[in-house]
């Protein structure tokens, strides 16, 4: 008689979408290595990059276990996002933009956060910018506005039962992490805020969506 083996499932599902940032990719991986909390899966979205980014994935599967590689014709970060979300398995989805690291203890402080607060279905916020502080308005792409008046998408962490009942993210071309918190405020979801700069957001780089709305737009001008 044989017994089959039960798979634990993950506490967190970590979703990386990434674009041909190879070696931006190695560095957030190495902040998700280097984590304290090691009850995670990883959830890597490719979304048709043409740089060596699969064959440096394929290469460290094997001594990674719960790196999970996915490679997509490229349909755009959002859709890209929503796709790791539908692979992931673990209890909360939460996301490393593949250009940005985690500070060593994040995942351990927001499990704790969670744990002391079960009920919290979607908990966001805490970042250390490195870069300018500013992104375009969502309703109008040629102004700027803070980050502290902005919901950060790559810092939330979502149980999965609260992504199954809004349906994923919104596929629009800026704010779907906004649209998202709201969504989630009119579907009175427990919500929980929090200002621990664990979540080290790079945008001193160009090539960011955020830059290239902003470009477009001033250059419509």
């Amino acid at each position: 008689m044989t017994t089959q083996a039960t798979t634990k499932t993950p506490f967190f599902s970590v979703v990386i979408t990434t674009y041909n940032r190879l070696l931006l990719l190695q560095r957030a991986l190495k902040s998700l290595w280097d984590q304290t909390e090691q009850d995670w899966e990883a959830i890597i979205i490719d979304d048709g990059s043409t740089d060596p980014t699969e064959e440096f994935i394929r290469g460290i599967q094997p001594e990674h276990p719960r790196l999970h590689y996915y490679k997509q014709n490229s349909c755009g970060a959002v859709a890209a996002k929503n796709a790791g979300i539908l692979a992931a398995t673990g209890q909360y989805i939460t996301f490393l933009d593949s250009d940005d690291e985690f500070h060593p203890r994040h995942l351990q402080l927001r499990k704790d956060m969670l744990l002391a607060a079960p009920e919290t279905e979607l908990l966001h916020g805490g970042i250390k910018i490195i870069g300018s502080n500013f992104v375009p308005d969502r309703f109008h792409y040629g102004q700027a506005i803070h980050l502290k008046d902005c919901a950060v998408g790559a810092t939330f962490v979502i149980k999965k039962t609260l992504i199954q009942r809004l349906n994923l993210l919104r596929e629009i071309p800026l704010g779907s992490d906004a649209d998202f918190l709201e969504r989630a405020q009119a579907n009175q979801a427990q919500i929980r805020q929090t200002n621990l700069p664990s979540y080290i957001y790079h945008r001193e780089h160009n090539n960011t969506i955020t830059r290239n709305l902003m470009g477009s737009a001033a250059m419509a001008l």
